[in-house]
């Protein structure tokens, strides 16, 4: 008998779900055991449940592909299959934070990669390398619960993960106002090329409630815990835009920024080279070596040759110099899929274990 955690994948067939079942196959800590997916796919294998969905470059896991599919609303015979959950599936808000409550409330900690529970004051969301200490606020929504075991932990939108690493690691400078304008691959809306082929040559100005996410999600990451909840920063400012771009992995983002303090633009790239956080300290599994990288060449990051750094789990960056306006501008790339959704899950999960905070029933 496996001595790994035993894990349920709710959503399993969806893009994000298929990258949770590539990324864990193997992983040295979990294994999936349970995919629950909508009332359509149940009670079919796994293998049947996807058909020709299959959306990784890399072939369906083996021993995932029997797995009958159970249906996501029968939350006590899923939850009675497993150590602990990660969430990824297709609903409205309303119905996802309903549904991720209840799975919470049998005892099993709930890991999110969708947007419902993001703003709720007791939820954690988390980048492990940026705002570890926020998981504190468990203990306080286990008391709402009525939980000994059972919370739900969040990460933030796909599209903050190439920008909010780098303002992170120059926190001392205290950032005041920044421009960030995503350029956000199709798979962050679950498309292929195959799937959306009117965006080949084609940009789309317009990703519904990416913006808000942009500009008001790294505030929440860098607020302090307050008797119980997450307040949020009040700075720096944040404006943005966001772009649907023909790519298929990979958000770039490009980024203006004005400090208190302005930092030397060596100390900048000092900072970002060797900035660490707690995943590193603790070696997890999913863990970047170096989190984040900057590129000295003036044409990077590319997506073709800088997306897969560290696994795609890494941030990189480059094209640092002054502005005429703000005092530094600089591009950012990160991977969508994996740091942005599925693999920051993974890691947020991994820090939990390692802090004790997830263990078998």
């Amino acid at each position: 008998m496996s001595d790994k955690l035993k894990v349920g994948i709710l959503g399993g067939t969806g893009m994000v779900g298929q990258r949770f079942i590539s990324l864990l196959s193997g992983h040295p800590w979990f294994e999936v055991v349970c995919i629950a997916a909508s009332p359509r796919s149940a009670g079919k294998t796994y293998e049947e449940a996807v058909g020709g969905r299959w959306k990784m470059t890399t072939p369906m896991p083996e021993a995932v592909k029997k797995i009958v599919v159970n249906d996501v609303n029968d939350v006590e015979k899923v939850s009675s299959q497993v150590d602990f959950v990660f969430s990824a599936v297709d609903m409205t808000k309303e119905e996802i934070r309903a549904i991720e409550e209840k799975y919470a409330k049998t005892e099993t900690p709930v890991v999110s990669n969708n947007s419902a529970h993001r703003w709720t004051p007791d939820v954690p969301m988390v980048v492990p390398e940026l705002n570890p200490e926020h998981l504190s606020v468990i203990d306080d929504q286990k008391k709402r619960l009525n939980t000994s075991r059972g919370f739900i932990v969040v990460k933030p939108n796909c599209s903050i993960q190439s920008y909010t690493p780098a303002l992170h690691a120059l926190r001392e400078y205290k950032p005041l106002k920044v421009v960030a304008s995503t350029y956000q691959a199709i798979s962050g809306a679950g498309k292929t090329f195959k799937d959306w082929p009117e965006m080949e040559g084609n940009i789309i100005p317009y990703i519904g409630g990416e913006e808000e996410k942009s500009e008001q999600e790294p505030l929440r990451i860098w607020g302090k815990v307050e008797n119980g909840v997450i307040v949020k920063a009040e700075l720096p400012v944040i404006t943005s835009q966001c772009i649907r771009v023909p790519v298929l992995n990979g958000h770039t983002a490009t980024v203006f920024v004005t400090f208190e303090k302005k930092p030397e633009k060596e100390a900048m790239i000092e900072a970002w080279n060797n900035y660490k956080g707690l995943p590193q300290e603790l070696n997890l599994p999913s863990a970047p070596k170096q989190f984040i990288k900057y590129l000295e060449e003036d044409n990077r990051p590319q997506v073709a040759l800088d997306v897969d750094y560290e696994n795609g789990m890494g941030v990189t960056l480059g094209r640092l110099r002054e502005d005429t306006i703000f005092d530094y501008k600089f591009v950012g790339l990160s991977h969508n899929t994996v740091r942005g959704a599925a693999g920051g899950a993974v890691l947020i999960a991994e820090l939990l274990k390692a802090q004790g905070r997830i263990q078998a029933k």
